[in-house]
């Protein structure tokens, strides 16, 4: 049992609460809304291929994770192995700039969730709705850790149902085994078919392979949950091999659907192309029903948030890179204060959701996009460093529980296919905000490590040698 106060969290997590934590971060509106636009842009084929490349991307990537998470499964995760192998400068950055990036994006599901029950609740103001799923996903995380992976467990199932409703009963519809709505034919592989490879050339598919690589992001939450996991030698790879391909699995069969339902020309305006389909199927309420699954979709992203956030302040506070305040756990294995902290900054960046929307809120959201990016360039750049020091002192690459497979060369080209994505968003106006935002806040951490952060550190060491030396002449 821990103590108030107690510097260490606890392993309640499940395999499932991991598989689904994995889920809760990836399944949201880059799927539910976000879809639409890279069928638009890349077409029928294109969009697929798009999906197949960052899914492939994600694989890598998370083989990287897997090898290092089950090696030393801390809650830190990338961070602490960024801080470990790589440089504690790099570290402190990196699990600031990704701290942030949660703490805003979980803003933004607050605010769009509120938006979201306008549809059922025109008259009630969106900040009330806000501040209610904010007190909800605070109870949720302050419960324990625990209790927020069944939260979670349950939040995705809902999502997931609800994709494989639609699989069945779109591909149905796509294929003339149901009939559609005022008597339309199906489409069979007619849009394809029209549209080609890629209608728009592969510029168009670059592109759109940039917001289809965000939309994967959150898959890391299973390094991050790692710390809190039963037995990770064997939860963690059992869960990033469901999580991965069952991720590729949901989203490539939704586009597949998506794709063959919808003319391209037509997916780029629609609100869901989620609801467009079943409205063409005749479902009732089809938008109403789709609102409630993409509700709880942010509600699931912005719970996943909460907790990878809190759980990186706190491994910053462990390794002295943030006061150890933050490191502090309650009885039921929380960090509260991180929590606390965590919430706060959500609160304010909702607050500039309302107030300065076209400024402060954009540069917040582009650092958060950032944030993950760097995140997965750390992972697989932090497998290669470890690998070849885990080589050099003498370990043996059988004694490995979980091995990213073919190293060097799947880690290697994760990390260039990564650098690939974060180059690329220079060339997208859309994206390139991310940069200009982001990499100043990039140098302005590096400014703090080796300004102050470093000096305490090395201030820290010097009291500790003086102190071993006086207890030394004492002993003598």
């Amino acid at each position: 049992m821990q103590h108030p106060g107690s510097q260490e969290l606890q392993r309640t997590m499940k395999t499932r609460h991991l598989f689904m934590i994995s889920l809760g971060g990836v399944i949201g509106t880059g799927l539910f809304l976000g879809s639409g636009y890279t069928i638009s842009q890349a077409g029928a084929g294109g969009a697929i291929l798009s999906f197949l490349v960052g899914g492939f991307v994600m694989y890598l990537t998370m083989a990287c994770l897997g090898e290092l998470a089950v090696a030393m499964p801390v809650s830190g995760s990338f961070q602490t192995y960024t801080t470990k192998f790589i440089g504690p400068a790099t570290g402190f950055t990196l699990g600031w700039i990704y701290w942030l990036g949660w703490a805003v994006t979980v803003a933004l599901e607050f605010l769009s969730a509120g938006q979201l029950m306008g549809r059922w609740f025109p008259d009630v103001p969106t900040w009330i709705w806000s501040a209610v799923f904010a007190g909800i996903l605070f109870i949720l995380n302050a419960l324990s850790a625990k209790a927020f992976g069944e939260a979670e467990f349950w939040f995705s199932s809902i999502k997931i149902m609800a994709i494989v409703l639609f699989i069945i009963l779109g591909g149905a519809a796509m294929f003339g085994l149901i009939d559609m709505k005022g008597g339309q034919e199906a489409p069979y592989f007619s849009h394809y078919i029209e549209d080609g490879l890629l209608p728009n050339g592969l510029s168009a598919l670059i592109i759109t392979m940039i917001a289809v690589n965000f939309s994967f992001q959150g898959t890391e939450l299973i390094g991050i949950a790692a710390g809190e996991s039963e037995h990770p030698e064997k939860t963690i790879p059992r869960s990033i091999k469901q999580s991965v391909w069952r991720t590729l699995l949901f989203f490539v069969l939704s586009i597949f659907v998506l794709a063959g339902m919808i003319p391209s020309d037509q997916a780029g305006v629609l609100e869901s192309p989620f609801v467009v389909v079943f409205d063409h199927i005749g479902i009732p309420y089809a938008a109403d029903i789709m609102n409630f699954v993409i509700l709880t979709a942010l509600l699931s992203v912005g719970n996943s948030g909460l907790y990878a956030a809190s759980r990186m302040l706190y491994a910053l506070s462990k390794e002295g890179m943030a006061t150890p305040a933050l490191a502090k756990v309650n009885k039921k294995g929380v960090p509260m204060n991180s929590l606390l902290l965590t919430l706060g900054i959500a609160l304010l960046s909702l607050l500039s959701g309302f107030f300065a929307e076209e400024t402060v809120f954009v540069w917040l959201l582009s650092i958060a996009g950032l944030g993950a990016q760097v995140g997965w360039i750390a992972i697989s750049a932090s497998q290669l460093a470890f690998r070849r020091k885990y080589l050099r002192e003498g370990g043996k690459v059988e004694d490995l529980k979980f091995k990213a497979p073919l190293y060097p060369f799947l880690p290697v080209l994760g990390l260039l296919l990564n650098c690939t994505v974060l180059i690329s968003m220079a060339f997208n106006a859309e994206q390139r905000m991310a940069l200009y935002c982001g990499i100043p806040f990039i140098l302005l951490c590096y400014a703090v490590y080796h300004l102050k952060i470093k000096k305490t550190k090395q201030m820290e060491l010097e009291k500790q040698e003086i102190q071993l030396n006086l207890n030394k002449k004492m002993l003598l």
